[in-house]
């Protein structure tokens, strides 16, 4: 027999965060504040994992008030008519046998669907100071924006773009094993 771990993601210790190249010579990072997910492996196992992650698109924070409008508005996220962001996944590859591996899933943003592969290091399993059980990992991809719609760009009267097609997905995750929702199977 089994058991059915339920993991919740730690909000405190954790950033959901992008990057993307601006006038072609600098990155441009933000972060999403509101983002909860679903994850169930058996016992410890996160080869095991099932994911359904979801973040709330009108969380985004760049720094920028007009920037963040403007990542809200119909050019970008349109959350008027988007509320969610997901990403599911089951799918896993050791690659070192030392905690790095690829995860694949299915990113939807603005009811587009797209299988995506993101880099994860695993940092390994933990008792915090009061007895909790923490997981952590290290998230990382790319993506281009405009496979989700997102085609909004300005060109530069000395050539290029103004945003960067490509967005690097950067996260830092920690989970806590949930004791109360373990389940025999």
């Amino acid at each position: 027999m089994s058991i059915r771990t339920k993991w919740i993601i730690d909000p405190t210790h954790s950033e959901i965060g992008f990057k993307v190249k601006h006038l072609m010579i600098t990155n441009v990072k933000g972060s999403f504040k509101e983002f909860d997910a679903s994850i169930f492996t058996t016992g410890d196992d996160f080869m095991t994992a099932e994911i359904d992650f979801w973040l709330n698109p009108a969380s985004v924070d760049t720094g920028s008030e007009d920037r963040d409008t403007h990542l809200k508005s119909a050019d970008f996220f349109d959350v008027e008519n988007h509320k969610e962001i997901s990403f599911t996944a089951n799918t896993y590859e050791n690659l070192d046998k030392d905690g790095s591996y690829e995860l694949w899933g299915e990113l939807t943003i603005k009811d587009i669907t797209k299988k995506i592969k993101l880099d994860v290091e695993f940092g390994g399993v933990q008792k915090d100071p009061w007895g909790n059980e923490k997981a952590g990992f290290s998230i990382h991809g790319k993506i281009d924006r405009k496979d989700w719609g997102l085609n909004w760009n300005a060109a530069l009267e000395t050539g290029g773009i103004l945003v960067s097609n490509d967005v690097t997905i950067m996260c830092e995750v920690q989970l806590l094993k949930s004791i109360e929702e373990n389940i025999k199977q």
